[in-house]
């Protein structure tokens, strides 16, 4: 957990001085505010990954000395192939196109995505196709 927090704000910071460089250099605020926002992409989930290393026991990442099977965890179950997934996507494709085509799609889009929730939700609890 703490490799992961590390990378993670080592990332925002190289962000955050490039952003600053760029300031200073291009005079343009586009530019700057996606940098600053890429550092905060960085910076807030590699801060709260550090708070919790704090808190947690080690994980097998931390140790240097540790074996790929310490890091291997139960796996109870794999998920089999679903069609939800499909179905959330041409939801969101259909509700995208209504910036296109018009609000007669948004409908459309919408019970695509509220289907695709509540399908996958039922998959998932019931453990197999619905």
């Amino acid at each position: 957990m703490k490799v992961y927090g590390l990378f993670l704000a080592g990332i925002g910071i190289f962000f955050g001085v490039i952003g600053i460089v760029y300031w200073f250099l291009s005079y343009e605020d586009g530019g700057f505010a996606m940098l600053i926002g890429s550092a905060l992409l960085g910076l807030l989930p590699g801060s709260y990954y550090l708070w919790w290393s704090r808190h947690m026991k080690p994980q097998a990442d931390d140790d240097p000395d540790a074996v790929i099977a310490e890091g291997a965890g139960e796996v109870e179950a794999f998920p089999s192939s679903s069609i939800w997934p499909f179905i959330l996507g041409m939801g969101a494709l259909f509700t995208v196109l209504t910036f296109v085509f018009g609000l007669w799609l948004a409908p459309i889009g919408a019970a695509l995505i509220l289907s695709a929730a509540i399908g996958g939700t039922v998959e998932s609890r019931r453990g197999g196709a619905v």
